[in-house]
């Protein structure tokens, strides 16, 4: 899930760079979306992790 934020990271930053404005705000959100998703995942995987450690 992080590879697939960084890679939409990179497709922003990309259509940035050739001056696709609209394209770019939407690869951005996607990868903010998947971020969101990604750290949501790894603190309940660590929230289980230090509980079943106990």
């Amino acid at each position: 899930m992080l590879y697939w934020s960084l890679v939409f990271l990179v497709l922003a930053l990309v259509a940035a760079l050739f001056g696709f404005g609209g394209l770019a705000s939407a690869f951005a959100s996607i990868a903010k979306v998947l971020f969101a998703i990604f750290l949501v995942l790894f603190l309940v995987s660590l929230v289980f992790g230090l509980v079943q450690g106990f």
